[in-house]
C-alpha cells in the first residue's frame, strides 16, 4: 500500500481480510472529550481502538515516552495484529496523532503501516458508513523487539549540538520555538534546543486535513533551512507532533531521520540544557 491511503480507497477494501483498521485518536490535555467514548460512538466499519494515550512506558520519567517491545507486544496480540496484517490508521485529532501510532508501529518492525489521508473527519464530511460500540477482536500471539537506531536520547541531542552532525527539526507553532510566549501544554517556558530549525506541523496539510504533495513538502522542509540530503532528527513538546514531521519526510521520500522522544517537554524541564530563544541562528 501506499503511505496514505483515501477515503475512496478504504471504503472499498473494508472487508478484506488482512486489513486492521485502527482509530488512534489521542488529545492535548485541555481537549475533555475522551477518545474510548467517541470510538464507541461512531468509528469506521471494522475499525479496531488502539487507546493510544495509554500507549506508553509508563515507567518512563518523562511523560508520554515510547513503548516498551512487551508493552507494544501485548497491546498488538489483544488488538488481532499479526506480523503479516495491513494497517490503517486514522485519528479525530487535533494533533494528527496517527503519525505517532505509525511511527511506533514502524519503530516495532511492521512495514504495511498507512495513513488514512484526511482521517474521520473527511470520513464523516462524505457521509461515509460507521459503526457504533465497543470493538473486541480475537487475540494474536505477537512478539516485538525494538530497534533503537530511530531515537535520540537528551545525551543524544546534547552530543548533536556539539558534532552538528544531524540537523534537527521542531514542529511546534512559531511562538513556543521562538520564546514569545510559555509552553502551556508543557507547563515550561518557550524557546527551542540550539541550532534547531522550525516547521510548525499543521503547516504541512491542506484546508480538508489532506496532507500536502511530495514537492509541497519538500519545499516546505528546504523553506525551514533543512538540507534533505542530510541527517534529520524531530522534535516537538512530547514526541507527538514531531512524529507528523517524519511521517511528512516519508512521504517526501527522505528516511534518514529519527526522533527525539523526550522533546520539549524533557529539554525544557531540564535547567542544565542549553537553550535558544529567537530566530534560528544562520547554519
Amino acid at each position: 500500500m501506499d503511505p496514505l491511503v483515501s477515503t475512496h480507497w478504504l471504503a472499498a477494501h473494508l472487508a478484506e481480510p488482512d486489513l486492521v483498521i485502527l482509530d488512534a485518536t489521542k488529545h492535548l490535555p485541555d481537549v475533555t472529550r475522551d477518545p474510548r467514548d467517541d470510538f464507541a460512538a461512531a468509528h469506521i466499519p471494522g475499525a479496531r481502538f488502539l487507546d493510544l494515550p495509554s500507549l506508553h512506558d509508563t515507567a518512563a520519567p518523562v511523560a508520554n515516552t515510547l513503548p516498551t517491545p512487551e508493552q507494544f507486544a501485548a497491546r498488538a496480540s489483544a488488538l488481532g495484529i499479526t506480523p503479516t496484517s495491513r494497517i490503517v490508521i486514522y485519528d479525530d485529532s487535533a494533533i494528527a496523532s496517527a503519525a505517532r501510532a505509525w511511527f511506533i508501529f514502524r519503530m516495532f518492525g511492521l512495514t504495511d503501516v498507512v495513513l488514512l489521508d484526511g482521517g474521520w473527519a473527511k470520513w464523516q464530511a462524505e457521509d461515509r458508513p460507521t459503526e457504533s460500540g465497543a470493538v473486541e477482536p480475537p487475540a494474536s500471539d505477537f512478539t516485538a523487539s525494538a530497534p533503537m537506531a530511530r531515537i535520540r536520547s537528551k545525551r543524544d541531542m546534547l552530543d548533536n549540538i556539539a558534532t552538528g552532525a544531524e540537523q534537527v527539526i521542531d514542529a511546534r507553532d512559531a511562538a513556543r520555538f521562538l520564546g514569545t510566549t510559555a509552553d502551556a501544554v508543557h507547563g515550561l517556558e518557550g524557546g527551542h534546543i540550539p541550532g534547531a530549525r522550525n516547521l510548525f506541523f499543521r503547516d504541512l496539510f491542506t484546508p480538508d486535513g489532506t496532507y500536502k504533495s511530495p514537492d509541497e513538502l519538500r519545499l516546505l522542509f528546504r523553506e525551514a533551512g533543512i538540507d534533505l540530503d542530510r541527517p534529520i532528527t524531530a522534535s516537538c513538546g512530547s514526541g507527538m507532533t514531531a512524529s507528523v514531521l517524519l511521517f511528512a519526510l516519508h512521504l517526501a521520500g527522505v528516511e534518514d531521520t529519527a526522533l527525539y522522544d523526550g522533546s520539549w517537554a524533557e529539554w525544557g524541564a531540564d535547567p542544565a540544557t542549553p537553550k535558544q530563544t529567537g530566530a534560528p541562528r544562520a547554519a
